[in-house]
């Protein structure tokens, strides 16, 4: 389900969670890598574990982000309906120096497979082959 039409209300709660450029950062991440957990994005951005859940839990109280618990992960990922407005803006900024900085550090680390997303493939895999 697409989001079509929204009200005033609404509208403002999207508008303020972009408001910050930390959130921008981390929700531009989640709009290209679909799902990334705390210690990902905190390893990436290289905020703190405090201000990172910070931000994670104004962007989940604001209706863009939803959670899910994988072992001793939280994932977040934008939500489905929300995904054409977050393209839309971020078509905007595809040539921030920042935005780009960071998506290349992700690529870096998950090359590296030092991200959880790494950790969590290598334990499923084990647990098939064992």
């Amino acid at each position: 389900m697409k989001l079509k039409h929204f009200n005033l209300t609404i509208g403002t709660q999207i508008m303020k969670a972009f408001s910050e450029e930390p959130r921008s950062r981390i929700m531009h991440l989640l709009y290209k890598n679909q799902e990334m957990c705390i210690s990902d994005i905190e390893l990436v951005l290289d905020f703190t574990q405090t201000k990172t859940s910070r931000h994670l839990i104004y962007l989940k109280n604001s209706g863009l982000v939803s959670s899910k618990k994988v072992d001793q992960w939280t994932f977040y990922s934008i939500k489905e309906e929300l995904l054409g407005f977050v393209e839309t803006i971020y078509k905007y900024m595809e040539r921030d120096l920042q935005l780009l900085s960071d998506q290349e550090t992700y690529e870096t680390l998950y090359s590296n497979r030092e991200l959880a997303i790494n950790k969590i493939e290598a334990r499923k895999w084990r647990k098939d082959y064992i």
